[in-house]
């Protein structure tokens, strides 16, 4: 069996540290201004960028998954 830094370990590394790039990125666009919520376009690629996050998360924790336990 792999252990957990060998798999769980790297998921979790990459999701955390790479998810506090990512959002305090959105953070400060959203404070500067770049990203405005009440234009319709920019609700629409926020929802996008929420999205892919959470879709490759879950992908990404799917396959592991799969790949440990199947």
């Amino acid at each position: 069996m792999i252990s957990f830094f060998d798999s769980w370990f790297p998921f979790i590394y990459l999701y955390v540290v790479g998810g506090m790039f990512f959002f305090t990125g959105i953070y400060i666009a959203r404070k500067s201004g770049a990203l405005d919520l009440k234009i319709k376009r920019h609700r629409f690629w926020y929802r996008v960028m929420m999205f892919g996050y959470l879709y490759f998360v879950i992908l990404h924790a799917a396959l592991t998954i799969t790949a440990l336990y199947f």
